[in-house]
């Protein structure tokens, strides 16, 4: 039965498309190795969906919060763009969120280094562009990281930064005086993403406006952002509009940044 599945999906690369003209993108998860090295023949750009699966979001979200977000943001992308796409990684680098029971961080050097082996096992099968749809912000800095360490090895990395395309937002958009997690913005996602998991009754303001508090912390004296809810933000705000406003932008970002690099030639 999975040999069957396999099959038809790369005949569904010449079959149907993502645009028209365009094959359609494939998930590799699902082909043996046989048709894994006939489709990947096809495509310029590998994608990998980057969210934690096991990550506090406040009282009203539940921990796989990202992880439902990048596999919704995957599937999205993926219907629009030909890619073929890795499986969603579930663990990364969130230090901030340690304090919150249920949360879980690799450290910054062995995400990285996970990220780089990826990219250099999937280049030994001639892709060497890459795309991370990351749903994180700590991990912002080991994925460039990851990008620079590559760059002499003919590896191009590229990956979403959701704050710099959140600046692409109208601004009027979000009431709440500040806070980038599980706050106005995520919660508003959520809704038009996945609202059954989200328990609105539960939601709650909690926002400590001091500057360059790194992390958030459940205690009053930590040097975190105080936080007892795990919250930095005011969810209590979202609606599934904004939430549809914000996804659709993000969507039309990330199709954008990869048929970006998709274009791109190497070679010059």
């Amino acid at each position: 039965m999975k040999r069957t599945w396999g099959l038809w999906i790369v005949l569904l690369l010449v079959l149907t498309g993502t645009g028209l003209g365009e094959k359609a993108s494939i998930e590799l998860e699902h082909l043996t190795w046989i048709e894994a090295e006939k489709a990947l023949a096809e495509y310029d750009v590998v994608l990998i969906a980057l969210g934690a699966r096991s990550k506090e979001h406040g009282p009203h979200l539940q921990l796989n919060n990202d992880y439902l977000m990048a596999e919704y943001l995957k599937d999205r992308v993926a219907s629009q763009v030909p890619v073929a796409v890795l499986p969603t990684l579930q663990y990364g680098y969130y230090p901030a969120f340690l304090e919150y029971p249920g949360s879980v961080s690799l450290r910054a050097e062995i995400f990285r280094e996970m990220i780089v082996d990826i990219a250099r096992s999937i280049s030994g099968y001639g892709i060497r562009k890459i795309y991370v749809l990351n749903t994180g912000v700590s991990t912002l800095k080991p994925l460039q990281q990851a990008r620079e360490k590559l760059i002499p090895e003919g590896i191009v990395l590229r990956f979403l930064n959701i704050l710099k395309v959140d600046e692409g937002l109208p601004q009027e958009l979000f009431q709440q005086e500040g806070g980038t997690h599980a706050d106005e913005g995520e919660t508003s996602m959520m809704l038009y993403i996945a609202p059954q998991t989200v328990d609105m009754s539960k939601a709650v303001k909690d926002y400590d406006p001091r500057p360059n508090r790194p992390g958030l912390s459940r205690h009053p004296e930590g040097s975190g952002s105080y936080s007892p809810t795990g919250i930095w933000g005011d969810p209590t705000l979202a609606t599934r509009e904004k939430g549809r406003i914000i996804v659709e932008h993000t969507v039309s970002e990330i199709v954008k940044q990869v048929r970006e690099l998709i274009s791109l030639d190497l070679d010059r």
